[in-house]
């Protein structure tokens, strides 16, 4: 936020804040959890990423119980749980999936705007993930509507948009998937995530080379 002058600037300014803002410090520890996470997704190897994210999950939920009506710390909650169940896959991870969801539900009640919207992308990403009844919740309708109101808030996010292409590509909807893909690809950096950037620009890349092929080709007689 840029700073303003002026008394009621000020409280104008202030007016506008969420209900409950991030203290400094959680800021801070916020922004390590933060880089915790890009470095044991995609810097760890496989086999150490389970036990490196349940570390992590403890850690995210003591910063939790400092603040908890902070809707950044539920939404970054909800993330570590999510990727924590990916590594640990099977039955087992059904568990972590709800307590994301419970805590991605928490954030969009108290600020649904925070964090550009992160809790919808989150959420979306685990609607069309996770198995449907009466195994798990997932919903693939539910999954396009709330990826949709994360595109609404941020429409040149890097994620909503990489998930998006992502849930549009397993739905076989391959030009609207390529479209989102390289949009997310074109997506500006974010400052402080360098590497949860270059992550997600080589998933992003992965899922454009999967397209190929896919889509029907054009010949220059088309062109």
């Amino acid at each position: 936020m840029k700073p303003v002058r002026g008394a009621l600037c000020a409280l104008l300014c202030l007016a506008s804040l969420p209900a409950f803002a991030l203290s400094e410090q959680s800021q801070q520890q916020l922004q390590q959890l933060q880089n915790r996470w890009a470095h044991i997704n995609y810097q760890l190897p496989a086999k150490q990423r389970e036990a490196a994210f349940a570390s992590l999950s403890t850690d995210a939920q003591q910063l939790l119980d400092t603040e908890p009506k902070a809707a950044e710390l539920l939404i970054w909650r909800g993330i570590i749980l999510s990727t924590y169940a990916g590594a640990k896959g099977g039955l087992g991870a059904l568990d972590l999936v709800k307590q994301a969801k419970t805590s991605l539900e928490q954030a969009l009640q108290l600020d649904a705007k925070a964090l550009d919207g992160s809790a919808y992308t989150s959420l979306g990403s685990l609607y069309y993930q996770v198995p449907g009844w009466p195994i798990g919740f997932g919903d693939d309708g539910k999954a396009e509507a709330l990826l949709k109101q994360a595109l609404a808030l941020n429409p040149n996010g890097i994620d909503p948009n990489y998930f998006y292409g992502d849930f549009l590509l397993r739905e076989k909807r391959y030009a609207e998937a390529k479209a989102a893909l390289e949009k997310a690809q074109q997506a500006p950096d974010r400052p402080g995530r360098a590497l949860a950037d270059q992550g997600r620009r080589l998933e992003i890349k992965a899922l454009l080379e999967k397209l190929d092929g896919k889509l029907p080709r054009v010949s220059s007689t088309e062109r």
